[in-house]
């Protein structure tokens, strides 16, 4: 490993690393050869790492370490910069600007896996990790100006200059003088996956004898087509699903059903808000003639148990139906249950994602991994199936979350009725699918809200007959992996960031490891008038805000809502919060984004910006 350490004062730091086995250092400080001589012990450390062949070079500009290093010598795979200053009373400010530089000059010289090193005085740094922490203006905001040049925080732990042999710190004020290093932190930086940009992207599906290419939501852009519960996938998600199938075949004939679903449904769903739909356009071009599409769309199960909806889009004289991305699976089950190819006491299992316009907030999620699980069984003996079924799912579960974590959950299911405003938005959207029996909870007493994992409901009366009854279960295989793998922010499941699968390897559970610590936030406030006469649609807000920012707004909080005396024009103030969970998330790129926000609600939404 080539190891690069900077800013050295008597370099006896660099002379404890020189002896490791299989490490080439290169040992710089910012003085000059004659400057750095006549610090106490210095010419002995020089001495001793020229001895073992490191390399000793002086006046080096942290700043500019690209031209210190020709092209064939840079890659390091280590990056030490040990309690960096601009020298004697610089303030915060000046040592902000030292860091900023420091991180770009970094990104130049650094291997694609290398680490940077940073220790810092306690304090300074402006972290949680701090203790005392100092208020956010007056610390160095390491983790913000890191992430300016690309670079997240994935691991802090103590300095400790006792167990460093022959270490002495010096320096204090640009003098040959030591200084406290008590409760001093080491910071390990690494480089952050690059900024995404995604074109835009069409999908294709069978309708009638057609193929109809759509457009993807540009907010679901990344998130289709991403093989999570494919054979071959790592992902935590298929895990939970294929632990659980395997622990209902112990009790229950196992068919799967998830093959080739198709991921658009026809007409409106009845009770469902029109803006949690993800409604698809076709152009009178892509679209299929009405008769086409009626007897395509039954064949391939793309209509909805809630109900054929009459009303066409009509452009250009063609009739057009409504097309939207599917929020749930119950109709294709139901379109199972209907063709009759649904064999009673056989548990069905159908897998795949399922796409709902939400507000942001912490367990909101516009997309995520259902699993249904369908059983028709005698009338009169629901509710015990019901609890032998929740029995098995309690189980398996247990047992999982024991081999995460040692602990064993609280899982309960509990009746429907019982359950208020504290649903969290799965739960409230499942409400709009139709009755439902219990809801399904995962976590310890009192439950947070996005403990509602699953819910339980017995089909309409069409899909029943005088014999059977048709019972389901949907669980949120997203929801169960974030309280298993004890994963914060759902954003995490849909990294693009290799560390993040490489935490579970061949598909085994295990408690996540966040590899972007302290990620920075910044608040931006935005004030409009709304149109007149129009009811303002906040969801419609708020996926703007998902989309323009790839889903860095994390909050939303409506601050004012002011109605002017004598006019009526109604004024709306709300701020937004921007912070990334797994890459560099810098203040100019989030201003950046706001700026892009308030031009998109202005143009989408007809808003009159203040």
């Amino acid at each position: 490993r080539r190891v690069l350490l900077l800013g050295e004062g008597n370099f006896s730091f660099a002379a404890a690393l020189c002896g490791a086995r299989g490490t080439q250092v290169v040992a710089t400080c910012y003085e000059s050869q004659e400057e750095a001589a006549g610090r106490g012990g210095a010419a002995r450390s020089i001495r001793r790492l020229r001895d073992s062949g490191a390399e000793v070079v002086f006046s080096v500009d942290c700043t500019k370490l690209q031209e210190h290093f020709l092209p064939g010598q840079r890659e390091f795979h280590r990056i030490y910069f040990n309690f960096p200053h601009c020298g004697r009373k610089a303030g915060v400010a000046k040592n902000r600007q030292l860091l900023a530089r420091f991180f770009h000059s970094c990104a130049e010289v650094l291997a694609q896996e290398g680490e940077v090193h940073v220790a810092l005085c306690n304090g300074q740094g402006g972290t949680p990790a701090d203790q005392p922490r100092r208020e956010w203006h007056n610390s160095w905001q390491i983790v913000a100006v890191a992430a300016g040049a690309g670079f997240v925080l994935s691991d802090v732990h103590p300095f400790k200059a006792e167990t460093i042999d022959g270490y002495k710190c010096t320096g204090y004020r640009s003098q040959d003088k030591s200084f406290c290093v008590e409760g001093a932190l080491n910071h390990i930086f690494t480089r952050s996956t690059a900024p995404l940009c995604f074109t835009p992207l069409s999908c294709e599906t069978q309708l009638g004898s057609q193929n109809v290419s759509f457009q993807v939501p540009q907010v679901l852009v990344d998130k289709i087509n991403r093989g999570f519960l494919e054979e071959n996938s790592n992902h935590p998600v298929r895990t939970i699903k294929e632990k659980l199938s395997a622990g209902l075949s112990q009790a229950f004939p196992l068919q799967n059903s998830s093959s080739c679903l198709p991921l658009l449904h026809q007409g409106h769903p009845d009770g469902v808000c029109h803006s949690n739909i993800f409604w698809i356009p076709l152009s009178p071009g892509e679209a299929p003639s009405t008769e086409e599409t009626s007897q395509g769309l039954a064949d391939a199960v793309l209509f909805s148990h809630f109900g054929q909806d009459t009303d066409k889009n009509v452009q250009e004289g063609c009739t057009i139906p409504k097309l939207y991305l599917r929020p749930s699976l119950l109709p294709h089950a139901q379109a199972i249950i209907k063709k009759g190819a649904f064999s009673p006491g056989t548990l069905q299992v159908l897998s795949g994602p399922v796409f709902r316009k939400c507000l942001i907030t912490p367990h909101a999620m516009p997309v995520f991994h259902e699993m249904l699980l369908v059983l028709a069984v005698s009338r009169g003996t629901e509710n015990s199936c019901i609890q032998m079924l929740v029995e098995n799912v309690k189980t398996t579960l247990n047992s999982l979350h024991q081999g995460v974590s040692g602990v064993k959950p609280s899982i309960s299911l509990q009746e429907a009725a019982s359950f208020g405003a504290e649903l969290n938005d799965f739960a409230a959207f499942e409400r709009q699918l139709g009755e439902i029996r219990h809801f399904l909870r995962v976590g310890p007493d009192p439950e947070p809200p996005g403990s509602c994992v699953g819910v339980i409901r017995t089909a309409p009366g069409e899909f029943q007959s005088p014999e059977l009854v048709v019972v389901s279960a949907s669980l949120n295989l997203d929801l169960l992996a974030m309280l298993l793998c004890g994963i914060s922010d759902w954003r995490m499941l849909w990294t693009w960031d290799r560390r993040f699968l490489g935490q579970f390897p061949e598909g085994e559970l295990r408690l996540f490891k966040s590899f972007s610590l302290y990620p920075p936030s910044y608040v931006h406030d935005v004030s409009f008038w709304v149109p007149d006469g129009e009811e303002f649609d906040e969801v419609a807000f708020h996926t703007l805000a998902r989309r323009v920012s790839g889903e860095m707004v994390v909050s939303i909080q409506l601050r004012d809502n002011f109605q002017q005396p004598g006019t009526g024009r109604r004024s709306l103030c709300y701020r937004l919060t921007f912070q990334s969970c797994d890459r560099a998330l810098g203040c100019r790129e989030a201003a950046e984004m706001q700026l892009q926000f308030r031009e998109e609600i202005q143009q989408h939404l007809g808003v009159t910006l203040r």
